[in-house]
């Protein structure tokens, strides 16, 4: 069963990795801009969004692989990656496999300390519980900046940007995943590690300083994991970056896909 997805634009093949509890209308805003450079594929991965769950197992080594198939299935080779959060972490394992020409990982997971990890995973089931009891509430508490700052201000550091319907989908989204809970319990196996296993990708990790899942300080031991990459701050971004301010978001896609593109796609 073929992962659903968004595609659109032309140019280097580019695809994006949702993060846990989301799915590919995360990346809305910064697709215009993606799009105008890049043909974009913006997966659901299985058990979010549209794709139903397909028997991947729930790690992010398992989850990485089912994206690599995904490659083949949507007919590109060794594309650009960029994912976030869990999908970071998807896309720093596509890197060490080889499968893509170059990885951008936005607030991945791994880089965190247990009790880290563990609070990831208590406030992210903590969210997704909250949001499943608001149930018909939901669309009056997202039509105020009030509102949508309560609903969402620990993964985004500006919610009250956010249109009541980017609100909605974002918690329609994280209450009607079955993929959630899995994932979010394999979590407690995950750390990234090896960091030179990944040399011969171009590889970009960016970090919002307003990040209050992942903390920012998180960024500096991916920095001393992989020393050799490129290190970003998306200053004044939080947890998921792409409505607190689309265009430094954006950028910094870009620019990872950039430090790819002289890789030929057949390159080992």
């Amino acid at each position: 069963m073929a992962l659903h997805h968004h595609r659109g634009g032309s140019g280097e093949p580019l695809v994006l990795v949702h993060g846990l509890a989301s799915h590919w209308q995360a990346w809305g805003r910064v697709l215009p801009a993606l799009e105008a450079r890049h043909e974009v594929l913006a997966i659901d991965l299985p058990g979010f969004g549209g794709s139903a769950p397909d028997g991947t197992g729930p790690s992010v080594e398992e989850q990485a692989v089912r994206v690599e198939r995904f490659f083949a299935e949507a007919g590109v080779e060794r594309p650009h990656v960029c994912g976030f959060s869990m999908g970071g972490g998807i896309a720093l394992e596509l890197a060490r496999r080889g499968a893509v020409r170059s990885a951008t990982a936005i607030a991945p997971v791994g880089f965190w300390t247990p009790r880290e990890r563990a609070w990831c995973q208590r406030s992210l089931d903590t969210a997704v519980s909250a949001g499943k009891a608001l149930g018909p509430l939901a669309p009056t508490i997202a039509r105020s900046a009030v509102g949508r700052t309560a609903l969402l201000g620990q993964n985004f550091a500006r919610p009250w940007r956010m249109t009541p319907e980017e609100v909605l989908g974002t918690l329609q989204a994280a209450t009607t995943c079955p993929g959630f809970r899995p994932c979010n319990d394999a979590f407690t196996g995950h750390c990234f590690h090896d960091g030179d296993e990944l040399r011969g990708v171009p590889v970009t990790v960016a970090w919002g300083d307003k990040d209050r899942l992942l903390l920012y300080r998180q960024a500096a031991r991916a920095a001393k994991a992989l020393p050799w990459a490129t290190h970003v701050t998306l200053h004044g971004c939080g947890h998921v970056p792409f409505t607190d301010d689309e265009d430094q978001a954006a950028r910094a896609i870009l620019a990872g896909a950039a430090l790819g593109s002289a890789v030929p796609a057949a390159a080992a």
